[in-house]
């Protein structure tokens, strides 16, 4: 059988063979977890993920930290010897960097040319080929050791190069620079700290690893500014466990004269578009009723969203809501994970400085022992200088002399009993340097190299001394390149809002139909002599002025009181025939809205009539509940037909009739009120076998109807009325 045939074959049978999950997972996943975690989207300690270190080496080799800005295209082609993953994802990179993109507190790179905005996903980038960079000088810190092997270096992913595994910082940047990062199983979110704080608390912990922070790391700082809504228990929690959160909300302005506000910075995880798109939602919901436009006004002044709202809003009221309802007021979640030495760990703001000062004390260390090094090496070849100085002629003649050029240092080495290497630097000398000028400057130099020799030994004998040293680098850093807080801190208490701050007033006209329909109709919509439209055969039986605010209570045939706020119900037209309460309240298809009450904070009471001739009059805080229930049973007796219900302010006058044949006029306040809802009330009219209340009226109605309401008024109850005079019959 052809060897290609086998293979196939084999190949075959391999695809065939079942496979456990677990080991298929262990062997293909796994690695690819692994590479994502460790390889690319958690930062290291020095605050970068590897594609930020790639680059910004690359841009040092590049000459870029002191040289003139060059192409972005340039810069990411160059990035792809370290880098292999597309000019998009190098380029991107590059742009979070940059300080037009404002991403940051402290940018990477300076730029020149349009970057986007962080706050903003409209604003889109230009091409790397229009835009140009250089290294920002903050990125001094970043690289004032790395040619002193302060790090390792590794190759690159070809070979043909060696980068750092680590940037040997001056300062605690991954608490410094705000780091977002998504891998496989896990996430790591890094809030940003003002640059001055983080390094105080650095040089604080050097001082006592067990003092508080929060004395002077007062809280996460922004480059989008805004106003940290301060919780001394959240933020301190997030400094000990690395996880937790905290509010973020816009400032905004008031602008009296043109009744506006401006909002000129946001939080820091949202956009301009996402905040503006949120309004238009909220305004075109009915739910904004004060604000009348919202317009982005972002220049090259910087980001600006501007609220129009009516003169007699309040603004700060308005804001409120809107910190409630949209991305103006965001929560920030916190999850510190960060790798150390290779591995994934959630640590606080502590524990990472900490290492960062293991990992800065092992940077200094190294490039002190360089230094020592260098020194060392110096100081020996200047001893051997000094050994040829006694006799520069001798050294001059013994070059001249020997033959072969193999045997000049060997003949130097015996001649002056000085080392292979003094001999070499003694015979690279330029004749134009064998003047007693240059050998005494060169020979002079050997106190200052002794006094640094030593005072280097001291230093790496003493970790004190070493402390001492970064503690006074931080300080530099501070100097230099320490700027104000951009996030302010409020510490005062934010009181929630209740569902009532959310809601628009304003006044409205409920109506009730037969057939059990519901509207509510803005009074700025109705219009003198437009009539309410109903559905065919239907009639509206109730109506009364109410507010957007109001709770009301709809009582239905199935002795049910539903209790719904005005503003759950769709604000409709005088040409739409409402909702249909099944639907509204998701009641039984059988049940039908008879009477709906303001519930007019609870007081007054509820009027109730049925048919055996009793009636109950209800408080209302009997429909009152701490646990806002939507529906009661119960809500009035069941023991015989209800025929008449109303809500009461007061005591008032009801004319009660019993069939077309007699009345009766009494006051309610005859009627002592009880506060079960269900009672079956008092006696108020006597009835004979067979006869039952068909009626009740109030006396405003009764007086329309009868030509002597007065005549039939009762002193007490139970009455049995008074016989229907001639006139009044119908």
């Amino acid at each position: 059988m052809p060897k290609k045939n086998i293979e196939i074959k084999q190949y075959k049978e391999a695809a065939d063979t079942p496979k456990n999950i677990t080991s298929v997972l262990e062997e293909n996943f796994m690695p690819y977890a692994m590479s994502v975690i460790v390889s690319r989207a958690l930062p290291e300690i020095d605050g970068f993920k590897p594609s930020h270190r790639k680059l910004l080496y690359m841009m040092y080799k590049m000459g870029l930290l002191t040289g003139a800005r060059r192409k972005s295209a340039d810069v990411v082609g160059q990035t792809m010897q370290l880098n292999p993953h597309g000019e998009g994802a190098i380029y991107e990179t590059l742009v979070r960097l940059t300080k037009a993109n404002d991403a940051m507190l402290h940018p990477f790179v300076d730029s020149k040319g349009s970057f986007g905005k962080h706050y903003s996903r409209d604003m889109a980038y230009a091409a790397s080929r229009y835009t140009e960079v250089k290294l920002a000088d903050i990125c001094t810190e970043l690289f004032r050791d790395i040619d002193k092997n302060a790090v390792n270096f590794i190759p690159n992913y070809n070979g043909l190069m060696k980068e750092p595994t680590l940037l040997p910082i001056t300062y605690p940047n991954i608490l410094v620079s705000a780091n977002l990062g998504i891998a496989v199983g896990m996430a790591s979110f890094i809030c940003g700290f003002n640059l001055i704080e983080v390094c105080e608390a650095a040089i604080l912990l050097i001082k006592n690893e067990n003092a508080d922070l929060m004395q002077t790391l007062k809280a996460p700082d922004f480059p989008s500014g805004g106003e940290l809504l301060y919780n001394e228990d959240e933020i301190r929690k997030i400094y000990e466990t690395g996880t937790g959160s905290f509010k973020l909300r816009a400032k905004y302005t008031y602008d009296k004269k043109n009744s506006c506000i401006d909002i000129y910075e946001i939080p820091y995880n949202t956009t301009l578009e996402a905040i503006i798109d949120k309004l238009a939602a909220l305004a075109k919901a009915g739910k904004l009723k004060d604000i009348t436009d919202v317009r982005d006004e972002t220049d090259l002044k910087g980001l600006k969203i501007t609220v129009d709202i009516r003169r007699a809003a309040d603004p700060e009221a308005v804001m409120n809501r809107l910190f409630a309802q949209t991305p103006l007021l965001n929560a920030f979640n916190c999850n510190f994970n960060v790798l150390i030495k290779g591995r994934p760990q959630t640590l606080g703001v502590r524990d990472i400085l900490l290492h960062w000062l293991d990992f800065r004390t092992e940077c200094v260390r190294n490039r002190l022992t360089y230094d020592l090094s260098n020194h060392t090496g110096k100081l020996h070849l200047l001893l051997g200088m000094e050994k040829v100085l006694l006799d520069i002629d001798k050294a001059i003649k013994i070059i001249r002399l020997t033959e072969a050029e193999n045997l000049v240092i060997p003949n130097l080495c015996k001649a002056f009993d000085i080392t292979i290497d003094q001999a070499e630097f003694i015979a690279e000398i330029r004749l134009r340097y064998l003047n007693r000028e240059y050998l005494m400057k060169r020979i002079g130099e050997r106190a200052a190299l002794e006094k640094e020799i030593e005072w280097l030994k001291q230093v790496l004998a003493d970790d004190k001394k070493v402390k001492n040293l970064i503690s006074q680098e931080l300080r530099d850093v501070i100097k230099k390149h320490g700027k104000p807080r951009r996030t302010d801190i409020v510490f005062d208490t934010v009181m929630p809002l209740v569902e009532d701050d959310l809601v628009d007033d304003y006044a409205a006209k409920f109506f009730l139909t037969k057939e059990s329909y519901i509207k509510k109709i803005p009074i700025s919509s109705i219009r003198p002599g437009v009539e309410q439209f109903v559905k065919e055969g239907d009639e509206i039986i109730l109506e009364f002025d109410i507010q957007n605010k109001d709770e009301l209570l709809l009582f239905t045939d199935k002795q049910n009181v539903y209790k719904i706020r005005a503003h759950e119900i769709p604000t409709g037209k005088p040409s739409v025939i409402g909702q249909f309460s099944v639907n509204l309240l998701e009641s039984g298809e059988d049940e039908r809205v008879i009477y709906a009450a303001s519930a007019a904070g609870y007081k007054g009471f509820m009027l109730f009539a049925f048919s055996n001739g009793k009636m109950a009059k209800v408080s209302m805080d009997a429909y009152a509940t701490k646990l806002n229930r939507k529906k009661l049973i119960n809500a009035y007796s069941d023991k015989a037909p209800l025929v008449y219900c109303t809500y009461i302010n007061s005591d008032a006058d009801f004319l009660v009739k019993r069939g077309n044949d007699k009345a009766m006029l009494f006051n309610t306040a005859l009627i002592a009120p009880v506060s079960t809802k269900s009672s079956g009330g008092v006696q108020v009219y006597t009835l004979k076998k067979n006869s039952e209340v068909t009626a009740v009226l109030p006396k405003t109605a009764a007086d329309e109807l009868l030509q002597n309401t007065e005549y039939y008024r009762a002193a007490t109850i139970p009455s049995t009325g008074h016989f229907l005079q001639a006139a009044d019959k119908v």
